[in-house]
């Protein structure tokens, strides 16, 4: 016996001097036996935890891995203890060092067990390299990452294409991030702070165009159940919302039963006007896209979206287009590029839902994932996360414009800082394009992953902007309104934000009506909206270089109509226009923001013709009203010659109605010329810029409509 006790220890001292690996060998360890027992237990516990996912880093995907990674967090407990009490072994450094790749804020933690594990013993794992390298690229030390793949290149004995081509693809990522670190973007990155972040993980920021209100995912003990998988796991993921009141954003409050249920539910997008949102549930092991909407301040259940949209497959992100009429989501369903691509799917108005959805193409999707879409409001810009395209590593954001073709740019990487080493997904950014969202994991993290807030700052010596492109050309008064955020750099989107309160104009009462967006120059319909029937509330985005017809409709009241003509060169700006409806009664006057006559003359144009038979929808629908339809002059120019302009104008409505069927009897024409003028002659001598002096007299030029029987 004690011949083969001192050939043990000979064999044992022989490791020591050429590796110093120490197995975990009870015979080693005789002098702490339950010390021993112990730590053996913890190591088949963390080994089994260890081996239940034996993927490489790369081959989970973002959704995956939020869940995955929980299997390597709770191996690493039980093989850190393990460690403490047999620091020496190869196998279980080499494994902390995998662990620690998977974890969310000790990634660096990685390196020097993987170096502990190669000093133990060289060919402790034939991918040794290959997660050494992981670990100095997600440290950034981007040199010393280059020089660990390309020595797990001279391992590689298969002549897997696959695998040659992930560890090539990973020292392209190493020299573009050397690139992009080497040019960082002007942006400041900061936490986005109590009250939203909170000691657990939050992340999928949704938000609306105008930044008042943010939906994001949190897995937090007051999620809907309150329920985890195992113990010492993340709760359930729910959705919780928060509003912004006064520049500050309120508490967050979870979204409740009806929203969220005992499982996972995620925030994947929300339309511009915040009245409608699509969520990610996962019910039977595949991810699925469910809708619902606003009504006044209650959400309607959530609705699983049609065929076209859920397939047997995984579909996880989605985002609404400005107009609502076209939908982008992700799934991985086959046919496509890669695992992970993105679709199109346009709204049928036939059916009344979505119609049969199409690949985006090649040059968005690549053979890798793409995930996280947002199309931005501004009708353009697509935002989404990829693994293909020029990567600093694992998922970057990028941005690809629509050309006027409908083709899409060459997607462009949004630099770093905003991309990282790791992971970067669920990308938002507001209408301005000056601030933008998405979630991380960092040093003055709140919890294990939290929501920060991106601020663009734009070149260092930004363009001078040309005074003439500062407003929205109106046939009425757009300047006059309130403009909230003053234009700033070329960096801005060219989009306007138009939004505020519909009411009913002699209680104040908020109405729930329905907004139509009208293209006066094409007269065809862009989009339609309804304004929030407890608050009143709308907003509408409308790219720049468009003449824009906005006409407010309700049952019972007299339509109206206003007029936004925004120039290609428009930059970025939010317009707050209330909107008070009229009912149907004698003396009620409304101004049709949407005629317009060629120049000094009464002939009417074309784009007259929309708002024209919106007039001539609602005579036939109250076929008891008569009215008097008035046009009106600014004070340059003759007063009778101006008189004269004014009735044939309003001669040319009439004789237009007339010809659509309304009876003459119910119908009459009156010239003003300059008698009635919105806006005085010394009201506007005060008027200091040139272009409001215009824009005044733009409002006293105008057509009216007045019933004066019923």
């Amino acid at each position: 016996m004690k011949k083969y006790s001192y050939l043990f220890i000979l064999i044992f001292l022989a490791s020591l001097i050429q590796a110093q690996n120490v197995p975990f060998d009870k015979k080693l360890f005789k002098e702490r036996k339950d010390e021993f027992k112990e730590a053996k237990r913890n190591l088949d516990a963390g080994n089994d935890l260890f081996e239940m996912y034996p993927l490489t880093y790369l081959d989970i995907n973002a959704r995956d891995y939020i869940n995955r990674k929980m299997n390597y967090r709770e191996a690493l407990s039980y093989l850190y203890k393990a460690n403490k009490f047999n620091p020496n072994n190869a196998k279980l450094n080499y494994q902390i060092g995998r662990c620690y790749l998977m974890s969310s804020v000790y990634k660096d933690e990685s390196i020097p067990h993987l170096l502990k594990s190669l000093k133990l013993n060289p060919n402790v794992a034939p991918d040794v390299q290959y997660h050494l390298g992981i670990g100095y690229h997600l440290t950034m030390e981007f040199d010393k990452a280059i020089a660990a793949f390309k020595k797990y290149k001279t391992t590689l004995v298969s002549k897997n294409p696959a695998e040659l081509e992930d560890v090539n693809k990973k020292i392209e990522e190493c020299k573009t991030g050397i690139e992009l670190v080497a040019n960082p973007k002007r942006v400041f990155i900061d936490n986005f702070g109590k009250p939203v972040n909170s000691k657990y993980p939050e992340y999928g920021a949704i938000i609306s165009a105008d930044e008042a209100v943010m939906m994001f995912t949190s897995r937090r003990n007051t999620s809907t159940g309150s329920d985890r998988l195992l113990p010492g796991e993340d709760y359930f993921e729910d959705i919780y919302i928060t509003h912004k009141k006064g520049g500050k954003w309120t508490s967050p409050e979870n979204m409740g039963s009806q929203i969220n249920t005992n499982i996972h539910d995620a925030t994947t997008a929300v339309a511009p006007d915040a009245q409608s949102m699509i969520m990610y549930r996962d019910t039977k092991g595949d991810g699925n896209l469910y809708e619902c909407k606003l009504d006044g301040n209650v959400w309607s259940k959530p609705k699983k979206m049609n065929k076209y949209i859920n397939t047997k497959s995984h579909e996880s992100s989605a985002s609404y287009s400005n107009d609502g009429k076209t939908l982008y989501f992700v799934s991985n369903k086959p046919g496509g590029f890669g695992n992970h691509d993105i679709y199109i799917t346009k709204w049928d108005e036939l059916k009344q839902d979505w119609a049969e959805a199409k690949n985006v193409g090649s040059v968005i999707n690549t053979k890798h994932d793409e995930e996280a879409v947002f199309f931005h409001p501004d009708g353009k810009t697509l935002y989404f996360s990829s693994r293909g395209h020029k990567t600093m590593g694992n998922y970057d954001v990028f941005k690809s414009t629509k050309k006027e073709d409908g083709t899409w740019g060459e997607p462009e990487n949004m630099g770093y800082p905003i991309n990282t080493v790791d992971d970067d997904v669920f990308f938002v950014i507001n209408a301005s394009g000056r601030r933008g969202y998405y979630s991380s994991f960092k040093e003055d993290g709140h919890g294990e992953k939290d929501i920060y807030m991106i601020t663009f700052l734009g070149p260092e010596k930004p363009f001078q902007l040309n005074s003439e492109d500062n407003l929205l050309a109106s046939v009425a008064k757009p300047v006059s309104e309130k403009v909230i955020e003053k234009q700033v750099d070329a960096l801005t989107k060219r989009i306007t934000i138009l939004k505020g309160v519909i009411s009913d104009c002699k209680s104040l009462q908020p109405v729930e009506a329905t907004l139509e967006l009208i293209d006066v120059d094409e007269n065809k319909t862009l989009a339609t909206f309804k304004s929030n029937a407890k608050t009143g509330k709308y907003l509408v985005s409308l790219p720049s270089g468009k003449n824009y017809g906005l006409i407010v409709r309700k049952d019972s009241y007299l339509f109206h109509s206003e007029n936004f003509n925004i120039p290609e060169t428009a930059a970025y700006q939010e317009v707050e226009k209330d909107i008070c409806l009229k009912k149907i009664e004698i003396g009620s006057v409304i101004i049709l923001k949407n005629i317009f006559y060629d120049y000094n003359k009464a002939t009417l144009r074309d784009a007259s013709k929309n708002e024209l038979d919106r007039l001539t929808k609602l005579l036939v629908e109250n076929p008891t009203i008569k009215i008097e339809l008035s046009a009106h002059t600014d004070s340059r120019g003759g007063n009778a010659y101006n008189e004269k302009l004014s009735q044939r104008r309003a001669q040319s409505c009439v004789d237009y109605l007339i010809k659509k069927g309304i009876d003459t009897s119910r119908l009459v024409s009156k010239g003003y010329g300059e008698t009635k003028l919105i806006k005085s002659d010394a009201e506007i001598s005060k008027l200091t810029f040139k272009d409001e002096k215009e824009a005044a007299h733009q409002e006293n030029r105008r057509t009216e409509f007045k019933i004066i029987a019923k």
